[in-house]
This record gives structure tokens, sequence and C-alpha cells, in this order.
């Protein structure tokens, strides 16, 4: 009996529906009235408010044709496999028999220093703090001074353990060092952290980093592993605040346009609270363009079919029981042509990217870089992706 006990496995996922509950317990009934500006300042004028307005509106004019011209697009199973993986603290996680070091505790306490390059905390928050170039090219810092319980490329780095956790979030010095880490990096992005609950804005310079972010995908790998590890030291809070002002500058301010998918695909779920995700997701709906091509909407409404924007994309909540899936099923049935299809493509892709990595940017894992990958068309060519 013991022997079955310790080789039982959580059965993991195998859809997007079954990765993704934001919308298991929701209605639209239950939308709220008033925007919630979750943490960010505002820091737009009303000039900058109007333009914007106006490029919506002649937006709006030029994306409604006929959805059914549109190409058909789907969602990565290997992302929201990811990030269900990480909401659920990784069920099937295996605690290592090698003994607790301790190390990402004892690198922020500025005992040890991070490997390979031999440089201690103290010496990055200090000096490092406004050297773009270092902050850019860099390849080895970002999985010590955002630890996961996952493994990176940097092999030096260890992965966090749940004991370790415990004893990080208890540290007053370490949770000191972490918390100017990320101010570091926000500043890097061209924002500021203004307060102790994780509210952001714009920084000072927040064009021209703007600008650097816009073209610098593999940051955005960076940001993914930032968010969860905000997540995993205690500060759960501080992720939407963060993705709410990218939501806003991707699709409303137009100033990170490149930015738009992986901030739907991956930087909102990271956040493991499902009625924050449905909030952040219904100020995305508002704002994206085209309306019919949003994909992370809640579930068509019983008996509608071809909704613009609520749950056109085909994606349903996930089903709890077998009775649901099966009235789930039935009530589908007939409206078969509004369900994604989901080819092989992801799969290819994902070899590809997990086989050779990514050239320049050794700091991603294989694994991660096949991760976050854009939407891609589903047909029989391959399309590019945003890292290749």
């Amino acid at each position: 009996m013991g022997n079955l006990v310790g080789s039982w496995r959580f059965k993991e996922p195998s859809t997007v529906e079954e990765c993704d509950s934001t919308w298991g317990s929701d209605s639209e009934s239950d939308e709220p009235t008033a925007e919630d500006d979750s943490g960010i300042s505002d820091s737009v004028s009303p000039a900058e408010s109007d333009r914007t307005a106006g490029q919506s509106g002649d937006a709006g004019l030029q994306l409604t044709d006929s959805p059914e011209s549109a190409p058909k697009m789907k969602r990565s199973f290997y992302a929201a496999r990811d990030l269900y993986k990480y909401r659920h603290s990784y069920p099937n996680y295996r605690k290592s028999r090698q003994p607790n070091e301790y190390r990402n505790l004892r690198f922020y306490m500025n005992k040890i220093p991070l490997v390979p390059d031999g440089i201690y905390i103290e010496e990055i928050l200090s000096k490092w703090r406004g050297d773009y170039d270092k902050l850019e090219h860099n390849h080895t810092y970002i999985q010590w001074l955002f630890p996961l319980r996952e493994q990176g490329l940097n092999f030096y780095a260890h992965e966090l353990t749940q004991d370790e956790i415990k004893e990080f979030q208890s540290t007053r010095e370490a949770k000191r060092r972490f918390l100017a880490a990320y101010s570091m990096m926000l500043d890097f992005y061209g924002i500021k952290l203004l307060d102790k609950s994780g509210n952001v804005a714009r920084a000072p310079n927040w064009q021209e980093r703007f600008q650097h972010l816009n073209e610098s995908h593999h940051n955005y790998l960076r940001i993914t592993r930032i968010l969860k590890s905000l997540g995993e030291l205690g500060y759960e809070a501080f992720k939407a605040p963060l993705v709410r002002l990218f939501l806003q500058e991707s699709l409303c301010n137009v100033t990170l346009p490149n930015m738009q998918h992986s901030v739907l695909e991956y930087f909102v779920y990271t956040i493991r609270l499902p009625a924050t995700r449905r909030r952040l997701l219904r100020f995305a709906r508002k704002h994206y363009k085209p309306a019919h091509a949003f994909l992370w909407g809640p579930p068509p409404k019983k008996g509608i079919t071809g909704s613009v924007g609520a749950g056109s994309s085909g994606i349903r909540a996930p089903a709890p029981t077998p009775e649901l899936n099966r009235r789930v099923e039935e009530n589908t049935s007939s409206s078969v042509s509004s369900r994604i299809t989901v080819s092989s493509h992801d799969a290819i892709m994902c070899q590809d990217l997990v086989g050779g990595g990514i050239k320049g940017f050794p700091d991603l894992g294989s694994y991660e870089a096949g991760l976050q990958m854009p939407l891609m068309p589903v047909s029989g060519r391959r399309e590019r992706s945003e890292y290749s």
C-alpha cells in the first residue's frame, strides 16, 4: 500500500479548457459596472487619452468586418499547462533527496554570490541599477534574483523549496533586498514602484524604455518569471497592478503593442485568484481589437453562438464533473463550427524550440522558450514565431 501511495501522481490537464478555471465560477451577470484601476497610477494626459480614444474609434470601424473572414486562432496549451502547474503549486512536484542548502535565501542574505558570475546581491543592487546594457545582456542573474520551483537554463541557480520559501518570507533582510531587485527591474522596463502595496506607474524615462521593451521580446519571458517569483515569495498582490499597467499600455495607449499576446496568454495567468484574472480580462476585452478575435473571455451563453468578443473563440470553462462535461458537450454539439481547431503546429514549434533553444538568449531555458509562443493561425503552413 505504501508503494501505491508513493507512486500516485496527480492527473495533469490535457486541454486548455482543463487548465483554465478563470470563468468556472463566473457569469456575465456579475460583471462590475465601474472600472477598477487595480493600483495603476493615472499617468496619461487628457490630450493623450483623446488621441488614444480617436485611434480606438477608427480601429473599431475598420475591424468589425465579418469574423468569418478572419483566420481561426487558438490559445497555447503549453502556456496554459505551465501556468496551471504554477498556480496549483506544482501538483506532481517531487521533493529533492539532496539536502536543502537554502542557496536562494543565502544569496539574498549576501552570504554567497550568484554563480557563475561571482557577484553578491548588494553589488547588483548598488551598481547595476540604471546600467541597462548590463541588465539586458547579462543572462545569468535573472534566475538568482527571481527564483522559482522550476529549473531555468542557469543550472548553477537552485530551485526554491517549500521550506526555503517559508524561511524567506520570515526574513526581513531577504524580503527588503527582493523588493529592491524588483524595483530595479521595473526601472529597467520604464516603470516605477510607488508603494509597499505594489502600485506602479510610468517612470520618467518610460518612452525610451518602452520602445526598447516593445522590441526586446525575450524580456517578456523574464517578466513572466518575475511575476511567478513574486507569488512564490509572498507578493501575490503585486502582480495585478503590473499586469494592469501592461494591458493599459499594450491595448489602450499602444505603447507596447508587441506585448499584447504575452500579457493575455502569460502574465494574466500567473495570477492565482480567478476573480482578479476575470477583472483584468474584462478590461482587456473592452479594448481588444478586433473584438471577435478575443480568446480569453467567458464561454458563450447557452443557446448563443458567434457572439462577438464574449467567448466567440470557443474556449470554455473547465468541466469539474463528468455530468457537467456531458451537458456542455450536448449544448455545443450544434455549434461545432464555432469551436477552435487545434492543429499540431504548437507541438511542432515547441519541439523545434526545445531542441535548439533560442540563439542569442542563453538565459532563456529551452523549456521556457518553448512555452512563450505567440498565437498562430491554424493552417498547414508554419508561421514565424516572435522568437524565431
